[in-house]
């Protein structure tokens, strides 16, 4: 059909004439969802399909090909997002396709499920096109798959939905339709029908084209199927879901709502084109089925991919800023524009040394050419550029708009830097992270692994903008900070493995913050005087309540030049400092509005030193003065249980000061949500095994931070002080 032709014409402009696969050709996808709902397996299956790997591995034989890393393998879980690069041409099979006969790249992202590692599904986002949002068949809407939904949604990410594991015991597909609408998102409508459930799952029915698609039980590879008309028993349910979904896309796209006030028939290739309109503007959610691990309906899930998910040029172009100016600037994908591409991910590679990846928005890039860096105004040289399969480092001489590839040798670089052309200097926005929640204190065994331990943890700080390294200064302990105990776990497994470094490491500890909660006032004077020139810095702020998760913002309201403005920096540095090493207990000073509002100065005395340290005094002033209160994480939990332990359970989670925020009942399971202080989750894990007999799970992911009780402030500050301090 025309509808891919006559784009690549009204595009033309855009493609390079040596690029293989243009962009209207190219798809960038990630693969996100709650952990063990299958992302690993569906990605293996599709680089199976797709003929980039000839033999389909399996997570639990630990030989898949994005989890490439031994602690990837021994635990059975992804830990850093893999990329990797396949190739697809939909085939005439007796079903409507908008792009069929037109051959098409796809780099695939698998994503963790796990919350400990929510960076790596965070900086993917950021530069992806499109994802596939996978579902439990059984599990349905969990904890993690809302969390990657809003990461989605905030990235404005367009997606599909995949129901896995149709094979289960327990699978609904309804079900698990009405959930994903009631939580995440009521425009989510399934273009797809299973075919039987749990055993006896044989395929799905293509609601679009009034087809059914057959897999041959005998076919352990998944490569035979049938594309044949509906069963009889589903003819009516089809027939409404068909109607269903023409009415959903009739409300929201002209052409197909001009058919049915005309009452004509709505063709398939109508149908579909509409949805990928809709898909690609975040109005509309496509839900598809199967089973990656018995390899059903993995065929049809990587045609959707084609059809509804967008090319670069069918995303709004990405938008920055002019780092002279401020000006708003947008980034057209056309690898005839100047070059500008965002790094979103730093790797050590044992072999090649720092890789950085990043996603190019427009122009093209080649061995030779210099890339500049706004951050820092430096320039660099490419010596090497790679494409990456996984584990798997493919040297290529160019890459082009749309490409995501991988550069060696950068200095001076981090996560979310612009790498663009010097006369054509942008900064792009860069992704978000949250903030550590759990610490730790770390010691090298031996004083020949001190070096090494403190080389292994900055290149390990590099690479995770959610893992943190600093040194206590009342204590001299090295500390690590992290997203969870699993999270550190690994880090120090790196350590061994790759940087050969034994360190031993102390009980973790919770990153407790400190905040106020009434606006005051803060005065610091910073005078020395010793017989030559002496030192003198003065300010006084104004300090309010922030809103909950908004950081500190700190406001210049300098007027009249009363504090010449080029001391005005050194005065914000010595809060920023203030706030980092605490006033109340010595956690980090968080949700807080500063208003620099008066000072004073000396023609001779006064330098930026003396600003610095007036701002650290004058902060330190002010939190004391403003009601200071410690802030604890709260983590959101969801705990699934058999009915006859739930008693127990949550009378466990009483105890550790949980607030129970809902209980619902999935297939004679309980399912307790509740927010739960991280402080009181340690050992969690092997409290609700001892309690329910091995038979309950949970999951948790970082929720907020919330003041903590009075006794146990006062316990905080008691060890703070340096007095022994029992718990309460």
């Amino acid at each position: 059909m025309n509808f891919e032709m006559e784009t690549v014409v009204e595009n033309k402009t855009v493609n390079s004439p040596d690029r293989q696969y243009t962009l209207e050709c190219t798809r960038n996808i990630g693969i996100a969802a709650h952990i063990d709902a299958g992302k690993t397996t569906t990605t293996e299956r599709i680089l199976f399909y797709t003929g980039l790997i000839h033999r389909m591995g399996d997570v639990d034989d630990g030989n898949t090909v994005t989890d490439w890393m031994e602690q990837e393998r021994e635990r059975g879980i992804t830990i850093t997002s893999a990329a990797t690069t396949c190739y697809w041409t939909p085939k005439e099979d007796g079903c409507v396709k908008l792009f069929t006969g037109i051959p098409h790249r796809i780099n695939v992202i698998d994503t963790p499920g796990h919350v400990d590692f929510t960076a790596e599904v965070e900086r993917s986002m950021r530069v992806l096109d499109g994802a596939i949002a996978v579902f439990c068949g059984v599990g349905g809407v969990q904890p993690q798959s809302e969390t990657v939904w809003r990461q989605a949604t905030k990235y404005r990410v367009p997606r599909i939905a995949f129901i896995n594991k149709m094979d289960r015991v327990g699978a609904d597909f309804n079900r698990v339709v009405e959930e994903m609408r009631k939580k995440l998102d009521p425009n989510i409508h399934p273009i797809q029908l299973p075919i039987g459930k749990e055993d006896d799952f044989i395929g799905v029915v293509d609601i679009i084209n009034q087809k059914a698609i057959i897999y041959d039980s005998e076919d352990e590879f998944g490569m035979m199927f049938q594309v044949t008309e509906i069963p009889d028993s589903l003819k009516g349910e089809v027939q409404d879901l068909l109607t269903e979904l023409i009415n959903a896309v009739a409300n929201k796209d002209d052409e197909v709502a001009e058919l049915v006030i005309e009452d004509k028939p709505v063709p398939p290739s109508v149908l579909k084109a509409a949805i990928r309109r809709l898909t690609c503007k975040l109005e509309f959610v496509p839900v598809l089925c199967g089973s990656a691990f018995k390899k059903r309906a993995v065929h049809p899930l990587i045609d959707a991919v084609i059809d509804y998910l967008p090319s670069p040029l069918d995303v709004p172009p990405a938008t920055g800023q002019n780092p002279e100016t401020g000006d708003v600037v947008e980034v057209y994908s056309s690898d005839n524009a100047p070059f500008c591409s965002l790094a979103f991910k730093l790797w050590t590679d044992p072999y090649a040394g720092k890789l950085v990846f990043f996603r190019v928005y427009s122009g093209q890039l080649k061995k030779g050419d210099i890339i500049y860096n706004p951050r820092t105004r430096k320039r660099d040289r490419v010596n090497r550029l790679m494409i990456i399969q996984a584990d798997e480092r493919i040297d290529v001489g160019k890459v082009y708009a749309g490409d995501i590839a991988a550069l060696v040798g950068l200095k001076n670089i981090s996560t979310g830097d612009t790498l663009c052309d010097e006369d054509y200097a942008i900064t792009l926005e860069p992704p978000t992270f949250p903030e550590p929640v759990i610490s730790m204190a770390v010691e090298p065994k031996t004083k020949a692994d001190r070096e090494k331990l403190s080389e292994g943890l900055q290149r390990l700080a590099e690479e995770d903008p959610t893992f943190r390294v600093y040194t206590n200064e009342e204590t001299g302990q090295l500390i690590i900070a992290g997203m969870g105990e699993l999270h550190l776990e690994i880090i120090r497994d790196r350590l061994f493995r790759e940087f050969n470094v034994e360190a031993s490491a102390g009980a973790p500890q919770i990153a407790y913050r400190e905040t106020i909660t009434k606006p005051a006032e803060g005065e610091g004077k910073f005078i020395r005087q010793s017989g030559g020139r002496g030192q003198y810095g003065h300010a006084v702020i104004n300090v309010m309540p922030n809103e909950r998760g908004h950081g500190l913002k700190i406001v210049n309201k300098i007027v009249g030049g009363i504090v010449p403005k080029e001391y005005i920096p050194a005065i914000e540095d010595g809060i920023l400092e203030a706030a980092k090493s605490g006033v109340y207990a010595g956690y980090e000073v968080i949700d807080l509005i500063v208003e620099i509002v008066d000072g004073s100065y000396h023609e001779v005395d006064s330098s930026e030193l003396a600003f610095k340290m007036a701002g650290i005094f004058a902060l330190k002033d002010a939190v004391k003065k403003g009601s200071p209160v410690i802030l604890e994480p709260i983590m959101k939990v969801e705990l699934t249980t058999p009915d006859e332990y739930q008693g127990d359970l949550l009378g466990d989670l009483n105890r550790r000061r949980g607030r129970i925020t809902g209980i619902e009942v999935k297939d004679n399971l309980v399912v307790v949500n509740a927010e739960v202080p991280l402080a009181e989750m340690f050992g969690y894990a092997t409290a609700i095994r001892s309690l329910s007999k091995g038979r309950a799970s949970y999951s948790m992911e970082p929720l907020r931070f919330d003041p903590v009780p009075v006794n146990i402030q006062n316990m905080l500050l008691d060890l703070a002080a340096g007095k022994p301090a029992a718990r309460t």
